[in-house]
């Protein structure tokens, strides 16, 4: 694919853009069956594809440059801003906002932070879109309190010219260092989630919420792992790292108890409002560790799904899930070195199917999901389920 960016050099993250799609996925597809082939034999299904532009769901914007001249997209070598407004990877609901955002920059005076300096506000700008509505989420992340006012004060003009949008917030960052956000956040609408749609489910995603960036291979994925429950049947579930609900909410069905376990309650509580938005009888959602969770718990239910950070689950988690009933586990995960290190920490089960998701086109990066199941010599309720 072309990209005026890449070629020009002023961006070089998406490092195989040149290499036809086909070729990328067939790629990482060997790539991933070599790195877990030792924990098999493995069924594969036929990876999922992902649109090759304007899949992006959410655009993560540097704000450098001056008031009156801000720059979108990210720093050079030397901290200074490089304009990315044109990326292909964002879908024109996101593209076509970046003007008005940057007149917007001008009419309240935010000064954009100048990291050489060290001095200025604004330091990103977080826009999320709901792609069956067009609906829009956006966040400032700030060095201080300082514009808020003056962010307030011109917002109604802003929602104005952008109709589609819903929630807006202000994050607070005022360290100097490469983190992208702060704990602090300021909802500045009355609207604190936007809805998105995936597979006829809403999921409602709140600033702080975690949510995939390709939001067609995000329902894959979950269609994936619905399938794989439905052919199981267990007649409970856990999901741990469960963010917004995403696996829980498309494994319930009215009758099966399903757990849902996540670190942020802000997610949490998006989780539980999808749940009764659906009347979902039998589905919990809970704020805690997910690795406490289950080490604390006096028994497992036949099947857990975990979907961790990039570090994966650990080793105490490993341990925990090798010395449970659980008779099977749906890992997905976004770094196959871990999930590999976590497979082979979990010796007592076996991948049996897996299946490629490409959610990050023209990089070496790509999501997974097995279905791993416990040895039938090692399955300590002796029947196989529990």
């Amino acid at each position: 694919m072309h990209c005026d960016a890449f070629e020009s050099g002023r961006c070089a993250s998406c490092a195989r853009i040149r290499e036809p799609l086909d070729a990328q996925v067939a790629r990482k597809q060997a790539d991933a069956a070599q790195r877990l082939a030792a924990f098999g034999p493995i069924h594969w299904h036929a990876p999922v594809r992902s649109r090759e532009a304007g899949f992006r769901n959410k655009a993560k914007m540097v704000v450098a440059g001056s008031v009156d001249q801000p720059t979108l997209g990210i720093l050079d070598a030397s901290g200074h801003g490089v304009d990315l407004t044109d990326c292909p990877l964002y879908p024109a609901a996101i593209s076509g906002i970046f003007p008005a955002l940057a007149a917007f920059i001008r009419q309240a005076r935010i000064a954009p932070y100048d990291v050489p300096g060290r001095h200025g506000e604004l330091k990103y700008l977080l826009v999320t879109v709901a792609e069956h509505s067009g609906e829009l989420m956006l966040r400032f992340v700030l060095r201080s309190q300082e514009s808020i006012a003056r962010i307030r004060k011109h917002l109604p003009a802003l929602r104005a010219a952008l109709p589609g949008l819903r929630v807006v917030s202000a994050n607070l960052q005022p360290e100097h260092k490469a983190v992208l956000e702060g704990e602090r956040e300021i909802l500045l609408t009355d609207e604190a989630a936007l809805t998105m749609r995936l597979n006829d489910l809403p999921i409602h995603l709140r600033p702080q919420s975690f949510f995939q960036t390709n939001t067609d291979v995000a329902a894959a994925l979950y269609r994936q792992a619905r399938d794989w429950v439905a052919a199981l049947d267990p007649p409970a579930l856990w999901d741990l790292y469960c963010g917004v609900g995403g696996f829980a909410l498309h494994c319930a069905d009215g009758r099966r108890e399903v757990t849902g376990i996540e670190l942020s309650e802000e997610a949490i509580a998006s989780a539980c409002r999808s749940r009764d938005e659906l009347g979902l009888a039998g589905v919990r959602f809970q704020a805690g560790d997910a690795a406490a969770f289950a080490r604390a718990a006096i028994r497992l239910p036949p099947l857990v799904i975990v979907n961790p950070p990039r570090r994966g689950i650990g080793s105490a988690l490993c341990q925990r899930l090798r010395e449970s009933e659980a008779r099977w586990i749906i890992y997905s995960s976004c770094n196959v070195e871990s999930l590999a290190r976590d497979l082979a920490d979990l010796a007592d089960f076996r991948v049996r199917q897996a299946r490629l998701f490409d959610m990050f086109p023209h990089t070496d990066h790509f999501e997974v999901a097995c279905l791993l199941e416990r040895h039938a010599a090692q399955n300590p309720t002796g029947s196989g389920g529990a």
